[in-house]
């Protein structure tokens, strides 16, 4: 670990060299990789510092222990404990800051949430989702836009589909893809019993034009006029947009906008973030022979978590956490299990490293 931070700390003085060079400023494109990668080692090499200055400091006081003035060696007795256990919480974070990273994880992402079995339950459930979700980016001052949705009569929906960008977004959202389920007593429910419903929840990192490029000789664009409410513009002009990607054949419609420019431009970005994450998922397979065993896989096939109403009850099944404060939870307020869900990430990935 400590050559690797070396050379962390030689990397991090030639980065600074290289951004003072009036070369590197005039190439914007390589200036903004190095900023970005002088502020990725900036944390690693500030933690190291205070490492090394630690275990500077345990030497100098197990020296004093010699001395013969006694209250020297008291003093430095007394102070030995702490210096300890710095240096052991300063090693286990180095520790992460040396996992490998997720090239992703500073991205925007497209959050697609789908009404499954159960009904219209199902679809209030979906909106229930959307709605924590959209309060989870509220608190943390990320942009929530939504790019197409299907609502039924009673409020809910039959599938959102939002981009929500800010500062690191898929790094705390990545981990909830998969099938969410709800246990609760439907309004509708005369005999007050508890019914079970299901959404699925997908979360893509945005696909920038770096990431993934989109021949237009492999997309089919159909026309059609838009459904639903919306006044007299709807079922006038043919303003929605369905796009089909012939080689992988994904297929997303758009209709929000009154505008067939802006409807395609939003169905596109959709588009390629849904490619952009099944070649994740075929270059995740590869690397992992069992990906069921990791958190936030991204199966959405695989239920997660479980909100039970009546008790008030939240759990994520992948790593056994049990909160009792659905009602914060449903206002947004999940950063604890998020927080939960990255540490088991680290702990796993550390395992992986040791073995």
């Amino acid at each position: 670990m400590f050559n690797n931070l070396e050379e962390v700390v030689e990397r991090f003085k030639e980065i600074e060299s290289l951004l003072s060079n009036p070369a590197v400023i005039a190439d914007q494109k390589r200036y903004r990789e190095l900023t970005k990668e002088h502020a990725d080692l900036s944390e690693v090499v500030k933690v190291y510092g205070r490492y090394k200055q630690v275990c500077s400091d345990i030497d100098g006081n197990r020296e004093l222990l010699q001395e013969s003035d006694p209250e020297m060696r008291e003093l430095a007795k007394a102070e030995l404990p702490e210096l300890e256990e710095e240096q052991e919480t300063l090693a286990q974070e180095l520790k992460i800051l040396l996992l490998p990273k997720d090239p992703n994880d500073e991205k925007n992402i497209i959050l697609e949430i789908r009404a499954g079995t159960g009904g219209d339950e199902a679809a209030l459930f979906a909106a229930d989702l959307f709605r924590m979700y959209t309060r989870y980016a509220d608190r943390n001052r990320w942009k929530v836009e939504m790019m197409s949705a299907s609502e039924t009569d009673g409020g809910g929906f039959k599938e959102v589909i939002a981009l929500i960008s800010g500062e690191r977004v898929y790094s705390r959202l990545k981990f909830e893809s998969g099938t969410h389920r709800v246990q609760r007593v439907p309004e509708t429910e005369a005999q007050g019993r508890i019914h079970t419903s299901a959404c699925t929840v997908a979360v893509l990192p945005e696909a920038e034009d770096v990431d993934l490029e989109i021949n237009p000789a492999d997309l089919r664009v159909d026309l059609y006029r838009a459904s639903g409410s919306g006044g007299q513009h709807v079922n006038k002009t043919e303003s929605a947009v369905r796009l089909t990607h012939i080689p992988t054949g994904v297929v997303v419609a758009c209709q929000d906008e009154k505008s067939q420019h802006k409807n395609k431009a939003k169905a596109l970005k959709v588009l390629k973030s849904r490619i952009f994450d099944q070649m994740l998922a075929a270059q995740q397979a590869e690397m992992a022979a069992d990906r069921k065993n990791q958190v936030g896989s991204g199966d959405r096939s695989e239920r997660i978590r479980t909100y039970n109403y009546p008790q008030g009850r939240c759990t994520d099944h992948r790593i056994g956490l049990t909160l009792y404060r659905l009602d914060a939870i449903m206002q947004g307020d999940i950063d604890e299990i998020i927080e939960a869900l990255v540490t088991d990430h680290q702990s796993r990935l550390m395992s992986q490293q040791e073995g």
